[in-house]
């Protein structure tokens, strides 16, 4: 049966995963500080719209909405005609409703809106940033099975969602709650320091119904956008 899919805007990475990430896939985005993993999954929402008339959403539950995008606008994404194809969403306009609606929890806000914005704009892709925050702000009382049903809620939505985690120094780890288990696939950025230089790396750890590279590759920044180095 063949698998739809999204392709990443990033030079070199869909050729290693049979051309993009399965549509509907719940995807991890970890990294350490510093990695560029709201770059990068902002990179696949701006690409996806530019290209192909994809309508995505950002939500961001740390930086301002104003922040994020003069970020993005130094990178070169620069929303300009693209307002109604990518929608930023950010905490204070959670916090703000869930003071209107008191007696919803802050995670029926969440879903509230991220179904609204389904509804009127269409949305194939999610970016949630971060998915500890959200575990934060959610006050799971049994992580593991309300994150199992979350995730399954984003996949019933009929988007492709890209949720960014943070590894702590020194870890290992991609995530707290086996959220590695419940994914899709994970994507995993690293920092790698030579003699030299601070360099970024790249790794396809996991995808569902693909068969992707296993190794770490350079990963590049410049002014025509990502690049995984295959060579």
């Amino acid at each position: 049966m063949k698998v739809n899919r999204v392709n990443t805007y990033v030079k070199g990475l869909d050729e290693v995963m049979q051309g993009g990430i399965p549509e509907g896939s719940v995807i991890l985005v970890a990294g350490k500080p510093g990695t560029m993993k709201s770059s990068f999954a902002f990179n696949i929402l701006y690409h996806n719209a530019n290209r192909e008339d994809k309508a995505g959403v950002y939500v961001t539950l740390e930086q301002g909405r104003d922040s994020l995008l003069t970020n993005m606008d130094g990178l070169g994404m620069k929303l300009g005609g693209l307002e109604k194809e990518i929608s930023v969403l950010d905490l204070g306009m959670i916090r703000k409703k869930l003071v209107q609606l008191t007696n919803q929890t802050w995670m029926e806000v969440f879903k509230m809106y991220l179904k609204n914005l389904k509804k009127n704009m269409d949305i194939d892709l999610v970016v949630i940033d971060s998915l500890p925050i959200l575990e934060v702000m959610a006050r799971f009382d049994s992580p593991r099975e309300e994150l199992f049903h979350f995730f399954e809620w984003l996949r019933d939505m009929d988007v492709t969602a890209f949720l960014i985690t943070e590894m702590e120094q020194g870890s290992d780890k991609f995530c707290s709650n086996s959220e590695d288990f419940l994914a899709d696939g994970i994507f995993h950025l690293d920092l790698r320091r030579d003699e030299n230089d601070v360099k970024l790396w790249f790794s396809i750890v996991k995808m569902r119904q693909t068969h992707h590279s296993r190794s770490y590759l350079p990963l590049i920044f410049d002014k025509d956008g990502f690049e995984v180095v295959t060579d």
